[in-house]
């Protein structure tokens, strides 16, 4: 009679259950549900079923995920088709039947382990039990379950930083923010299969008896992971990350627009790592896996963020008399800017009150626990200064909260310390805002306003709490003595006035100003000058400088202005256009230096989009592109590129031989959107003299 029993199909429904999955986009052909949420499947049997049902025993369902090429099974789950549903457990109910067939809801616990699984039916009778593959599925996070350890009780929120593809990433500096485009691609069914494949080649690098796939059911356990395998750093992961130099034998990290094409370029070369990342393209490509496995994400950038390395919370920088930076043997450093994610879950594994944001990041800075990833981190725990909470609340604390001691070293050997900065670090933190393209300010969840007394007091704790401090009392009282205390006021100040941002090709105007707020004269000897910065706080060379010498009276004032011109920094320039202005002032007295600092954004000429707010589905819309020549030279070899999802298929490219000086290159595209919803056109013009000038807007696309 089991032998009779045969089931001649199973439908999955793929289509109907992914829509109400909120997977639609990723695939109408296979199976992707998320955990906690129910699903319906039809099975077909050969036969009319009731002839054999005084003889069946049970009819069960056994869903199983897990790695059988290495001799890994997952977790087997056998749970019977009954006329009950379960939402604490794997469950099956019928919910029609027909001569030959089955409707079975099937409804998956919300702490099941996410992945691919394999679905059978097993079927017991008096004589003998027998299985039948149904066939496969895919199973994510739900952050649209009350249950589940991701859930986000607020659907702008889900539609944002679940299923949205594009997204904007912050650069420059914190007076210069800098939007850059970028698609995520996690709606993308090859981007689902590389997500998997991922945990899968990290689960193969482990000892078989840890059997890591139990713990795919915890988001904790899931983003450490996917966070270490974004970098190539311990194992095979995807992105090899360089700062500086040539990118001979792989892609500059500027000239990536999404995720897809570096997720498929280390898929397809069997897990080799893709070069090149910098800390936007990690940040961008760990946003791009979670959102595709389930888990809310959001990129996340820190302008004048602190690698405090030895953990006592204090970055030391050091210049010479003329105002140029020099390296030392301490690897601190306060970096332009940085970028990293948050990511939406509950803190099962911490005391109560820290669920919600965990900020997580891929950028292979330091190790967290012989791995190099770091986090998730409490963002609350990082306001709070509770430092000593898993994992790595310290290192983020320094980097949105670190002092920054200038020194300055003299022609005779001497090293004095000329500032001490509490209020430099960890502002502006900046991420794209809900359902818009804005920039929205998120640094009060990460700190008290800056030089507050709840602030400063946040500090000492944090300071007491830092058991790296702790490691060495001794050298960190000698620190902290040397350089955690504020500077001594001045009666004499120094501050650079110019414009935080210079369009390209235009001279930069700088005014230094002297103020000798004492009853006493006195003399000076003034540097300003000029060195070109990787945003990681690695300078090149000065290349311009001027010194001048000055005599102030008492309560007086002197303004000298200064100009580094268009030839002279043209060449010196690093890939994100970043240059560093200081002012060293020598006085005759002893420790009586005075030091500033100012960085300028040399801007990239801009793209002009004209095209309408909203349009409708399957109807043509008519674009008009510009972009103005600043330089007094021509632009050749100019290539556009156009691209959208919904939009645009496959993109196209458009070539020009030059841009004369001072004219202007305009092209009207027409296209016809295919999809609903937001949308986003994505521009991209390299030439000659500029790479990766980058423009986007965003229309809405109605039903007709």
């Amino acid at each position: 009679m089991g032998q009779a029993l045969q089931v001649v199909k199973c439908d999955f429904n793929a289509q109907r259950n992914n829509e109400e999955h909120r997977t639609s986009e990723i695939s109408t052909g296979t199976l992707i549900v998320r955990r906690g949420q129910q699903f319906t499947i039809i099975v077909h049997f050969r036969k009319e079923i009731k002839k054999y049902l005084k003889n069946l025993k049970k009819l069960s369902l056994v869903a199983q995920t897990g790695l059988k090429s290495i001799n890994l099974n997952g977790p087997e789950h056998e749970f019977a088709i009954t006329n009950l549903r379960d939402k604490k457990s794997w469950s099956a109910a019928v919910e029609q039947r027909d001569m030959q067939s089955w409707t079975v809801s099937v409804t998956t616990p919300a702490n099941a382990a996410i992945g691919q699984y394999s679905l059978r039916l097993k079927v017991s009778t008096t004589l003998h039990t027998s299985v039948h593959k149904l066939g496969d599925f895919v199973l994510l996070f739900n952050p649209w379950c009350p249950a589940d350890d991701v859930y986000l009780n607020n659907e702008a929120q889900r539609q944002e930083y679940v299923l949205n593809e594009d997204g904007i990433i912050y650069r420059g500096t914190e007076s210069s923010i800098q939007p850059y485009p970028w698609n995520f691609g996690q709606c993308d069914e090859e981007v689902l299969k590389i997500c998997l494949q991922l945990l899968d080649v990290h689960l193969q690098g482990m000892d078989p008896k840890h059997r890591g796939f139990m713990k795919r059911n915890n988001p904790v356990h899931i983003t450490r992971v996917i966070c270490a395998m974004v970098n190539c750093n311990d194992d095979k992961g995807i992105l090899f990350g360089k700062w500086c130099g040539e990118y001979d034998g792989g892609t500059s990290p500027g000239r990536w627009k999404g995720s897809v094409p570096i997720l498929r370029q280390w898929s397809r070369t069997s897990c080799q790592p893709v070069r090149y990342g910098q800390c936007w393209v990690f940040a961008a490509v760990l946003c791009s896996v979670l959102r595709c496995l389930g888990i809310p994400t959001r990129v996340v950038t820190n302008f004048n963020s602190a690698h405090d390395t030895d953990g006592n919370m204090v970055v030391d920088e050091y210049y010479d008399e003329h105002g140029s930076k020099i390296k030392n043997n301490r690897k601190d450093s306060i970096w332009n800017f940085h970028v990293w994610n948050e990511c939406w879950m509950v803190r099962k594994d911490l005391p109560e009150g820290y669920d919600g944001w965990q900020a997580l990041d891929a950028t292979p800075q330091e190790k967290s626990k012989g791995t190099f990833c770091c986090g998730p981190a409490p963002v609350r725990a990082i306001r709070e200064g509770d430092v000593d909470l898993m994992y790595d609340c310290a290192f983020i604390f320094a980097e949105v909260n670190a002092d920054c001691v200038v020194w300055v070293y003299h022609s005779n050997g001497q090293l004095e310390k000329v500032s001490c900065n509490t209020k430099y670090v960890g502002n502006y933190i900046s991420t794209k805002s809900i359902g818009s393209d804005r920039c929205e300010d998120i640094t009060h969840s990460y700190k008290y306003p800056e030089g507050s007394p709840k602030e400063r007091q946040i500090f000492q704790k944090a300071m007491e709490r830092n058991q790296e401090c702790r490691a060495s009392l001794e050298d960190r009282r000698s620190r902290s003595s040397l350089q955690a205390e504020p500077q001594e006021s001045s009666n004499v100040l120094i501050t650079i006035q110019s414009k935080n941002s210079c369009s390209f090709g235009r001279d930069i105007k700088l005014s230094v100003t002297v103020a000798n707020n004492s009853l006493v004269g006195t003399t000076l000897h003034l540097t300003v000058g000029a060195q070109s910065l990787h945003y990681n706080g690695v300078t090149q060379n000065q290349f311009w400088k001027e010194e001048f010498n000055l005599s102030l009276l008492a309560n007086e004032e002197k303004t000298i202005t200064a100009r580094v011109v268009y030839s002279q920094y043209e060449k010196v320039l690093q890939e994100n256009n970043l240059l560093r202005i200081t002012a060293v002032a020598l006085g005759k007295e002893p420790r009586s230096t005075l030091f500033a600092q100012q960085d300028i954004t040399i801007s990239k000429p801009s793209i002009t989009i004209e095209m309408p707010e909203k349009a409708t589905v399957y109807n043509t819309i008519t674009t008009r592109i510009s972009l103005f020549n600043p330089l007094p030279e021509a632009l050749e070899n100019c290539e556009l590129t156009v691209e959208g999802k919904g939009l645009i298929s496959n993109g196209r490219t458009y070539r020009y031989s030059t841009i004369a000086p001072g004219g202007s290159l305009t092209q009207v595209i027409q296209f016809t959107p295919t999809q609903t919803g937001v949308r986003r056109l994505n521009l991209d013009l390299d030439c000659n003299k500029f790479q990766d000038i980058k423009g986007y807007r965003s229309l809405e696309v109605l039903p007709g």
